[in-house]
């Protein structure tokens, strides 16, 4: 209980009251109050897991997940999390459903969401399209509560859209935040968020967006490196700017992987596709231009390996501060002469990270967790320590 207590006292300095009843789409939509709030209560249901303490909320309850690009950790992660609070998941299989006969957004989100509490969704394939599809749904839920249709209004989770990867770069800044002893032990450190070469083409943006987006929120300095033509979309750019001059960081941009490298003390190497380029091929796949899609993409894969040179090498990460960055990626990595004869980290570094990268992920459920919770919990203070009071076992062995 008295652990607990010192969760409690972090959130009892913070003003993140309106992160009742709302929903979680872009991590700059949430005040730094609100951000931080997220992981202090990540941690708490950590340590109460890791404890043999429930932490379930709910009795019974769905989490709805709606994946529209193939995923193994966020499914697992949103699963995880679900089930830690007490919900059981459904995915919701759009080749199953009544969607290809013409029912609308309007009427799937309130058919699916009778006994929902929360909608986690993955749109990230088209620029335009799938933050916009999220905001279409969780408008949908709302409606339908307040029409009286539904007896609870679910929480709509952006599990990675068009925009942003808030559960990713939320998880990667916990893990930071970890490594190096604190928040306050993050102001002045350099992250270096490059692109890296890809044997494929059409990742999306969300990854480097998230990072840029949030990171720039603890007064680091915060370097985007990428060859010329793969740039991110502007207006996160300018997140990532406003940010920086509020928390006194900085945001670079250069055209070269070993200067964003060069005493770095986090990187990030990750293959994205030109914003200009995801544009063309939305508006392709909205013209069902087939052809088109393919010509492009044999365009892309070209333009990719132009740039073979930008990898992750232990030449590079010898260049980091003291040779020791933190080696960061969302998973699964393009390792060269492993998962592809070419990629983004060469094996040897890949492998010497490897339960680093491991710990990484572990951060998400509890994130995916905290965010449902502070949204359907009003005093998250006082249902932790109810939690702790209770002292359930979660396992009886």
């Amino acid at each position: 209980m008295a652990y607990i207590n010192q969760y409690n006292s972090r959130l009892d300095a913070l003003n993140f009251k309106n992160m009742f009843g709302n929903d979680f789409f872009l991590t700059w939509e949430k005040s730094y109050d609100e951000i931080l709030a997220t992981y202090t209560v990540a941690d708490a249901l950590r340590w109460l897991r890791e404890n043999n303490i429930s932490t379930k909320i709910f009795d019974s309850g769905l989490g709805i997940s709606l994946f529209r690009d193939n995923s193994t950790r966020t499914r697992f992660s949103f699963g995880s999390a679900c089930n830690l609070l007490g919900l059981e998941v459904q995915d919701l299989d759009e080749g199953k459903s009544q969607i290809a006969h013409g029912e609308t957004v309007r009427e799937t989100a309130n058919m699916v969401s009778f006994m929902a509490d929360v909608i986690g969704i993955r749109d990230d394939m088209y620029i335009g399209k799938g933050n916009t599809y999220m905001r279409e749904v969780a408008a949908s839920v709302r409606d339908g509560f307040n029409d009286g249709n539904l007896e609870q209004c679910p929480t709509l989770v952006n599990l990675q859209c068009d925009i942003d990867h808030p559960t990713q770069s939320m998880a990667d800044m916990n893990h930071i935040i970890h490594h190096f002893g604190g928040i306050d032990k993050l102001k002045g450190k350099k992250v270096a968020m490059t692109w890296a070469y890809s044997p494929s083409y059409g990742k999306p943006l969300s990854v480097p967006q998230g990072v840029i987006g949030l990171m720039t929120r603890f007064g680091m300095e915060v370097s985007l490196a990428h060859p010329e033509g793969y740039e991110v979309m502007p207006e996160v750019e300018a997140v990532a700017r406003k940010n920086a001059l509020l928390s006194g960081g900085k945001f670079t941009k250069t055209n070269s992987m070993a200067e964003a490298f060069k005493d770095a003390d986090i990187v990030y190497p990750k293959s994205w596709a030109p914003f200009a380029a995801m544009e063309k091929r939305t508006n392709l796949y909205g013209n069902n231009d087939f052809d088109g899609i393919k010509a492009l993409e044999k365009e892309l894969l070209a333009q990719n390996a132009n740039h073979k040179d930008w990898e992750c090498t232990e030449k590079l990460m010898q260049s980091t501060r003291d040779g020791k960055a933190l080696y960061l990626h969302c998973l699964p990595a393009d390792i060269s002469g492993v998962s592809c004869k070419e990629g983004e980290v060469a094996a040897s570094v890949f492998d010497r990270y490897r339960l680093p990268l491991y710990k990484q992920a572990s951060h998400k459920p509890y994130i995916i967790a905290a965010m449902i919770f502070l949204s359907k919990v009003k005093c998250p203070q006082e249902t932790l320590a109810r939690l702790a009071e209770r002292n359930n076992p979660r396992f009886f062995g």
